[in-house]
């Protein structure tokens, strides 16, 4: 009874943990940002709230660069801690962004992460703000615009901008922006009306996105359309979108815009104010083409008036920090677009212990140890209650054989014999699975610990871990390391994975055996059908995983010693 209801447990957990990796991870293969395809799609006129049609603006490089102009185009450069990247004179377009402390991969001297390209580059993706005409036969600013820098750039976080354009036609628009020195730009938008008559105009802002993103995995993560709006968060994803049916919302302030695993862009329209949002879809010469948009409230701004608004745009690195600051500072619920998953209320806690240790001590990976240890301390009372009922179970393994032995052909009548003699002696062959059963909801909070927080990207342990959210790098194949070949990914089982397997089989030593000789092999190869499973599992994981059951053994063989079943 006890083993089976111990395999069960173990089978789930084996068929739950090939589900998420094994299935979605490798139906939707993550992709860089940096690589972009051969070929740049065609050049768009973008469609903008209210049915506002921005015509595409010159054809850009499809070489992002933090450089002054790209492809001759006058731009005004971005320089800050966070950001490198420049914004194009030529309707004031949010379309070149670098993200200054992060790297394409583990190497520091790899190029920096990409997140924002010009039109008419390869995944072009950028973002626009301006104003619409109610009523029509006003001249407004579009891409097209050549903004004129009223003072000079680079736009830093002590050193904002001011652009102007005048309409000829008695409107003169003006666009300040400044930056943080993180990843929030924020723009006031002015418009003075020198004519005769008033106008009516209402401020938009949009994200457009050129092209599929590939994502992680719907069921591990979401990756896509994003927002808060209507006081809730709506996720979208990009294959439910469908062209001229846009999914549109009436909100009091809120945001949105598109996340990606690590990195997130959103438009934040004024707190407070009511707004048209929607996320859209249109296909142009076989590429598909993403749209956030929001639109407010129209303002009429009379002969000699002015009308201002103010809007804010974050495009960055989902870092919790940050999030959680912009969202005491007023964006509802910004700190969501990390997908926590719907244990948030484990996984985030979680997540701010290991910030907390890893502050203390310097390291993830040791981080994760403490953490380790602090949730078998938490767990101790109940574990210890297991390891003493499973003890007591090994001291019966004598007579459940005798019983096995008197009764060979009636399991019936070996159950019942074997409950009588659990109660009489007060045993429970239930509690064999509660050390496992307990760590389930902790291991898969921190296994999406691990693969949703940027923060654990690329962070080192010692030796030759040097992502903790990646797999472990090593093969046993080519004795890791030392020879001069690569294996095929099947046999990537490296040095972690196999610890870790030597502690679940130094473990399952101490539990009772298993009389049945047909479980008796299955819980044999247990061990190994774990260790190829997790080498696959970020490295993180898996040391949690080997120092859990380093731990578990000690404290099962001193309770085991204790009681005279060691």
């Amino acid at each position: 009874m006890e083993q089976r209801n111990l395999l069960i447990a173990i089978v789930l957990s084996i068929a739950i943990l090939i589900a998420f990796q094994f299935v979605y991870e490798r139906l939707y293969p993550p992709a860089p940002l940096h690589h972009p395809p051969a070929t740049a799609p065609a050049q768009r006129s973008a469609v903008g709230p209210s049915g506002v049609r921005i015509p595409a603006a010159p054809a850009a490089a499809a070489r992002p660069a933090p450089a002054a102009s790209i492809a001759g185009q006058p731009r005004i450069a971005i320089d800050t801690p966070a950001l490198h990247g420049s914004i194009a004179l030529a309707g004031a377009r949010f379309d070149n962004l670098a993200l200054a402390k992060y790297h394409v991969t583990v190497d520091p001297k790899s190029p920096h992460v990409v997140l924002l390209r010009p039109n008419g580059a390869a995944n072009a993706y950028f973002a626009e703000f301006g104003w619409a005409a109610r009523g029509g036969g006003v001249k407004l600013p579009g891409p097209d615009t050549l903004w004129t820098p009223v003072t000079s750039g680079p736009l830093t976080p002590t050193h904002p901008v001011t652009l102007t354009w005048k309409n000829g036609a008695g409107l003169v628009f003006t666009r300040t922006i400044s930056v943080d020195r993180d990843y929030m730009f924020t723009l006031r938008d002015s418009v003075h009306n020198t004519g005769t008559a008033p106008v009516k105009l209402a401020p938009y802002g949009l994200i457009i996105r050129t092209g599929t993103p590939p994502v992680s995995g719907y069921y591990l993560l979401f990756e896509g359309p994003i927002g808060y709006l209507d006081g809730s968060l709506r996720e979208v994803k990009y294959d439910s979108l469908r062209p001229g049916r846009p999914d549109t919302f009436r909100s009091t302030g809120g945001w949105l815009g598109f996340t990606d695993k690590y990195w997130l862009t959103s438009l934040i329209p004024p707190q407070g104010e009511s707004i048209e949002a929607g996320f859209s879809k249109t296909i142009e010469n076989g590429v598909n083409h993403y749209q956030a948009d929001f639109v407010g409230a129209p303002l009429t701004i009379a002969p000699g008036a002015t009308a201002t608004t103010s809007s804010r745009f974050f495009a960055g690195a989902k870092e919790l920090s940050i999030l959680d600051a912009y969202t005491a500072a007023g964006v509802p619920l910004f700190d969501h677009a990390i997908d926590f998953g719907w244990f948030y209320f484990l996984t985030k806690p979680i997540f701010l212990t290991l910030l907390l240790f890893k502050h203390a001590i310097g390291n993830f990976g040791l981080a994760i140890l403490l953490f380790t240890l602090l949730v078998k301390l938490l767990f101790f009372p109940l574990a210890n209650k297991s390891y003493n009922a499973m003890s007591r179970m090994k001291l019966l393994q004598p007579e459940i054989q005798k019983i096995r032995e008197r009764f060979p052909d009636d399991k019936a009548r070996q159950q019942q014999e074997m409950m009588a003699l659990y109660k009489r002696v007060g045993a429970n062959p239930l509690a064999g699975c509660l050390p496992i059963v307990i760590q389930i909801p902790v291991f898969f909070a921190l296994y999406k610990v691990l693969y949703v927080t940027i923060e654990m990207r690329h962070a080192p342990f010692f030796g030759w871990i040097h992502d903790l959210s990646a797999p472990d790098p090593t093969s046993f194949v080519n004795l890791f390391g030392l020879l001069p070949f690569t294996p095929p990914h099947f046999l990537m089982i490296g040095a972690w994975p196999i610890i870790m397997g030597v502690t679940m089989f130094l473990q399952q030593k101490l539990n009772p055996q298993p009389v049945d000789p047909v479980q008796a092999r299955m819980f044999m190869i247990l061990p190994i059908v774990f260790t190829w499973m997790l080498a696959a599992f970020p490295a993180g994981l898996v040391i949690y995983w080997a120092w859990n059951n380093t731990l578990s053994i000690a404290q099962q063989w001193a309770i085991m010693h204790r009681q005279g079943a060691a």
